[in-house]
């Protein structure tokens, strides 16, 4: 995962200390961490959540129904998704990236991908192949279903399942910080149109790896990454939010 640049380390200690200082209440009954990052995520990739909202501990307790310990632990996982920003003595808001750091995690994905995709085409993996066609049949399913989240969601992770292929762990890695940034950056700043990877792309590209065409899959895979780069209006920006009980109890339907 991307860890936020702007993370106060003192904040984030802070925040284990008073964790790990709870008393050992039974917590059995209540949603655990994990469950509260994936609420959250979903508010903020389906554009409910705007950037800059301030995600106050006391009203997302009152939430979810849980206690601090439970919430700390949840906003230090979306610190280092990337998600949410950690500051010292304001608290937790809604990452809000701009467009130079847009144009840098694109920037970081042309130098990586291409090259990528054109070894892959080189010499495919069959069975890394059937993974990739099994996973644009989940994509396909999803978009029948207009299931924008998971849209995204899949969408990303079609591209961390490339670095895979390749066998190179640190590659591997790479991409999943980077995917996971680009996936803030489209849930918050892409249209509902283009809110995730176009259609066909991805067929396409996964094609040309079949195909033995690395000249032909590295050209897809450029033309891809500049058509998710043009469907963001980095220009209009939403109003941070304030009613957290409503935006986050619509995610837990």
């Amino acid at each position: 995962m991307l860890p936020n640049q702007s993370v106060s380390k003192g904040l984030i200690v802070s925040i284990k200390s008073r964790a790990n200082s709870q008393d050992e209440t039974d917590f059995s009954t209540e949603p655990d961490e994990n469950l509260i990052v994936e609420r959250i995520y979903k508010a903020v990739m389906e554009q409910r959540l705007a950037p800059n909202t301030k995600l106050s501990e006391a009203r997302l307790c009152e939430t979810f129904g849980v206690g601090r310990m439970r919430v700390r632990r949840a906003l230090l996982l979306l610190s280092s998704q990337g998600i949410i920003e950690l500051h010292s003595n304001r608290g937790a808001y809604v990452a809000c990236p701009d467009k130079a750091e847009a144009n840098d995690v694109f920037a970081a994905r042309m130098l990586i991908e291409p090259p990528l995709v054109r070894q892959l085409a080189e010499g495919p993996n069959e069975v890394s192949l059937a993974l990739l066609t099994d996973h644009i049949a989940l994509e396909d399913s999803a978009r029948a279903r207009n299931e924008r989240t998971e849209i995204i969601r899949l969408s990303g992770e079609f591209h961390t399942k490339l670095a895979q292929a390749t066998g190179n762990k640190f590659v591997s890695r790479m991409m999943r910080e980077l995917v996971t940034r680009t996936s803030l950056i489209v849930g918050l700043f892409g249209s509902s149109e283009n809110a995730s990877c176009p259609d066909d792309e991805h067929s396409r590209i996964l094609q040309a790896i079949q195909s033995r065409d690395p000249e032909q899959a590295e050209t897809l895979l450029i033309a891809h990454l500049n058509h998710i780069q043009s469907g963001l209006n980095m220009d209009v920006r939403q109003q941070p939010q304030d009613d957290l009980a409503t935006i986050l109890g619509q995610s837990l339907r």
